[in-house]
């Protein structure tokens, strides 16, 4: 069994953004305590919730290497690397680890996409280039490209490939992962309305939108769970349904940035091509945020 890089919830955390669109570090680093603070298990820097797309070299490199610096190992840090470059993911994920990141989270190539075999190559061509943990990200919604589990069990023979955060909201093939892959993959899911039924099937936790706005509780959701407590595990996780979807009701990061920003955590807004939801939407988000004791 290869050596696990977490286990419950990672915060898939956002990238906040000064009024003038730079990168606020200062209130990256309030977020991260405030994470740690309220049982985060690992903070995933860089990833799609972190506007990934629209930050430039130096500003992926600079929030990676201020997250490792400020976390300081208090929980581990994971760099999104991914590209549909197979060399930039390459040279991203050896600066990531150089930076002292714990492990990567590397998407599928989207827009030009690739084969089963193709993917296999991928990534074991990045795997092959980093000493550090590699997570798999099957997102198909995003990337037109859906990581099949037999592909799974090949890249699962490489001893860096040692997780998959499963975005691709099908349970049965979920199962079919755990199935062939067993202890040599573990499982996280990508959804938050799915953390219960993928802890089911023996995954490790989730990498979660939630957390940027209800980090204890998306924690407990998955210690709950290990803890033998089914039952309110899966009830919290129900209570929370609502809220989950809410956070889901435009592109995601829009709608967490929102409610951050409604619950005065000031992490700016998103880059276009994002934009800002209609009011009625905002209105609709509020009343979930008071709700669930968010805001008043």
């Amino acid at each position: 069994m290869k050596k696990r890089l977490f286990t419950g919830a990672g915060v898939a955390i956002v990238t906040p953004m000064n009024a003038d669109g730079s990168l606020n570090y200062d209130k990256l680093g309030q977020l991260i305590d405030d994470q740690i603070a309220h049982g985060t298990d690992a903070i995933i820097i860089c990833g799609t919730t972190g506007e990934s797309p629209t930050l430039n070299h130096e500003e992926h490199v600079g929030a990676i290497k201020f997250a490792v610096e400020h976390t300081n190992k208090r929980i581990p840090v994971i760099a999104g690397s991914g590209s549909n470059d197979t060399d930039y993911a390459v040279a991203l994920s050896k600066e990531a680890e150089q930076l002292g990141a714990d492990g990567l989270l590397v998407v599928t190539p989207y827009y030009n996409k690739t084969s089963q075999r193709g993917l296999i190559v991928h990534y074991n061509t990045i795997a092959d280039s980093v000493n550090i943990p590699l997570i798999v990200y099957n997102v198909p919604s995003r990337t037109g490209v859906t990581v099949q589990p037999e592909t799974l069990y090949e890249m699962s023979k490489h001893p860096n490939i040692v997780a998959v955060k499963e975005a691709s909201g099908n349970i049965g093939a979920v199962a079919k992962i755990k199935a062939l892959c067993g202890d040599n993959l573990d499982i996280y899911s990508g959804n938050d309305d799915q953390i219960v039924p993928i802890l089911s099937l023996g995954g490790a936790g989730v990498i979660s939108v939630l957390s940027n706005v209800m980090p204890q509780e998306t924690h407990d959701i998955c210690q709950l769970y290990f803890d033998g407590k089914v039952k309110e595990s899966c009830e919290l996780q129900l209570n929370l349904l609502d809220l989950i979807n809410g956070l889901f009701m435009d592109v995601n990061p829009i709608p967490v940035k929102e409610a951050m920003n409604l619950m005065g955590m000031q992490v700016g807004e998103c880059r276009l091509p994002l934009y800002k939801m209609t009011d009625s939407q905002i209105e609709k988000l509020a009343g979930l945020l008071r709700k669930h004791n968010l805001i008043k």
